[in-house]
């Protein structure tokens, strides 16, 4: 690729195509390859899964023969030898890049002004922010001036101008998308994204940007399945217990998409997001903003530096190295507080945001209205989960409102498929509700759910959490006596919980079935079970006679609630 001068700092461009006004979507690009350079390109194109879509770069990845500036002028002279391993993947794939795109500087900020070229707004009103770090490249697909855009996360860069623009921010498990080629931020947490304007396009570019790069320290293979406690449809949804910190609009906007939930979720549980809350806090009130002096603070003495980033980002050469490791012990402390939520839900809805602050508002307090957007979305990265944007309608000021589905790592793929049917869009993994054939759904009520001491059995005899379902209403549950692992009943009587009792339903291959069989002792066997949606599958039940002088648990709702409910 030839070399373009970048444009100069607060300098506009005009759009590629006659997609948008350049009123309309200002500041978008800090460089726009020519008209004739994506002619070109377009041209050289491959055949593949991607030939002819038309994407744009935030500009802290490299594209060969043009400069990666992170929104820095000072860096605008140093042409990449090399693209980035995810634009690389895109081209192969036979997508056509057309321009760099503006950015919260260095990608340090929530709000799309904090960069010399210029400040994005949203979309849908020139007051309000476009959010950032990756402003230009949620701003290029909100307006159409491209269908496909890359940008990075870190705190929440993916998502959270997703949200205020009114598209899909796809943010992978950290390692799943090659970072080799990026300009870091915080290079244990950073993650390459996608903008678009549908679920389905961004599960096309993740399954070509996913790819274990062995040069990249940071990558991670996909295990060839999802984790233990992954479930293949995802039906049981957390959201936080109590009230959130919102804006007035915003929580208006937050009860509607509360409402909506129900559309794909057959449990909603509520659970308490504090130790989520208090990870996100560690981001930038911890010692991991020393990670990114650590990235760029060579760079931050130049004159073109965006003085907020350069404040922010020096207070981390100062991070004393005990302060590092007693963070990364609480962070471990939190860590193993949230993966317990995890055992009883598929995945958790949050807004992206408290609120959609103004341009005015940000200028008037840069530290602190952009730490406050980071509260919803700091801790996913530090956690090690997954996420995605998805729009929620819009607010009654005509702002859009976004909302983030998040899960345990490497349950993207199921995510999506959520996500999907969310924005109502055909499910990207449909047919998930059918199991292959010659495997046969069954499913388990006590020592075998994730978790507890007998699931390895599953796992071993090729088992895949299918869903986190409840029985039909008219089953009880029982403790059982006996020596040895606590053992659940489960038994029809017509006149248990309306609610049902909490089971999952596992995916196994039928040979494993019988050899299942062969483990369970009297009084349990296996026989039909009818579950909360109307379908029957195989599972364990207790005979008749065997729940005599067996303690009644049903009040607990499923097996893992009985065993910490005092007797």
């Amino acid at each position: 690729m030839g070399v373009v001068t970048p444009l100069p700092p607060t300098g506009g461009s005009p759009p590629i195509g006659e997609a948008v006004s350049t009123e309309a979507a200002p500041h978008v690009w800090i460089t726009e390859f020519s008209r004739q350079e994506v002619t070109r390109l377009a041209a050289e194109a491959p055949d593949g899964p991607l030939t002819g879509v038309r994407f744009a770069v935030k500009d802290n990845l490299d594209v060969a023969g043009y400069p990666t500036t992170a929104g820095c002028p000072d860096l605008a002279n140093r042409a990449a030898a090399t693209s980035a391993v995810a634009v690389s993947r895109l081209v192969e794939a036979g997508a056509v890049p057309v321009g760099k795109t503006n950015m919260d500087q260095f990608a340090t900020g929530l709000v799309g002004t904090r960069s010399p070229y210029g400040a994005c707004h949203s979309v849908h009103n020139s007051q309000h922010v476009s959010g950032g770090s990756s402003s230009g490249s949620a701003v290029a697909v909100a307006t159409g001036l491209v269908p496909l855009a890359l940008g990075t996360d870190t705190a929440g860069s993916g998502r959270v101008p997703a949200a205020f623009n009114g598209v899909v921010g796809v943010k992978p498990t950290r390692g799943l998308v090659s970072t080799r080629g990026l300009l870091p931020a915080c290079r244990s947490l950073d993650c390459v994204t996608t903008f678009t304007r549908s679920v389905a396009e961004g599960v096309a570019a993740l399954d070509v940007l996913a790819w274990p790069d062995p040069e990249d320290p940071w990558s991670r293979p996909a295990p060839p399945t999802p984790p233990p406690g992954v479930a293949a449809r995802m039906r049981t949804i957390a959201v936080p217990a109590g009230d959130l910190d919102l804006d007035p609009a915003h929580r208006v906007a937050w009860a509607a998409a509360l409402h909506r939930l129900g559309r794909v979720a057959t449990q909603v549980v509520p659970v308490d997001i504090g130790p989520f809350l208090a990870a996100a806090a560690l981001l930038y009130g911890g010692p991991w903003v020393a990670e990114r002096w650590a990235a760029f603070g060579a760079y931050l003495s130049g004159t073109g530096v965006d003085p907020t980033v350069r404040a922010v980002v020096t207070a981390g050469r100062d991070v004393t190295g005990p302060a590092v490791f007693t963070a990364l012990d609480r962070l471990a402390a939190l860590r193993r507080q949230t993966e317990r939520i995890w055992l009883d839900v598929d995945a958790l809805l949050l807004p992206v945001t408290p609120g959609h602050p103004t341009l005015a508002e940000v200028a008037a307090d840069p530290v602190g209205v952009n730490s406050r957007l980071g509260t919803y979305t700091n801790f996913v990265n530090l956690l090690d989960l997954c996420a995605v944007a998805v729009p929620a309608g819009t607010r009654a000021d005509g702002l859009p409102f976004g909302v983030q589905f998040v899960a345990p790592a490497f349950a993207d793929r199921p995510l999506l498929d959520l996500a999907a049917r969310w924005c109502g869009e055909d499910r990207p993994g449909g047919g998930a509700d059918r199991p292959p054939a010659g495997t046969a759904l069954v499913a388990v009520v006590g020592a075998h759910l994730t978790g507890m001491p007998l699931n390895p059995q599953l796992v071993g005899l090729g088992g895949r959490l299918h869903t986190r379902a409840r029985t039909a209403a008219g089953y009880r549950l029982y403790r059982l006596p006996g020596p040895g692992v606590a053992r659940p009943g489960l038994i029809f009587t017509g006149d248990g919980p309306d609610g049902g009792i909490a089971v999952e339903v596992w995916q196994l291959p039928h040979q494993a079935i019988g050899a299942l069989l062969g483990t369970i002792p009297a009084p349990l066997g296996l026989g039909p079970i009818r579950l909360d949606d109307g379908s029957t599958v195989i599972g364990f039940l207790a005979a008749e006679h065997g729940i005599r002088g067996a303690r009644d648990v049903s009040a607990a709702g499923g097996w893992r609630a009985a065993l910490t409910t005092p007797v």
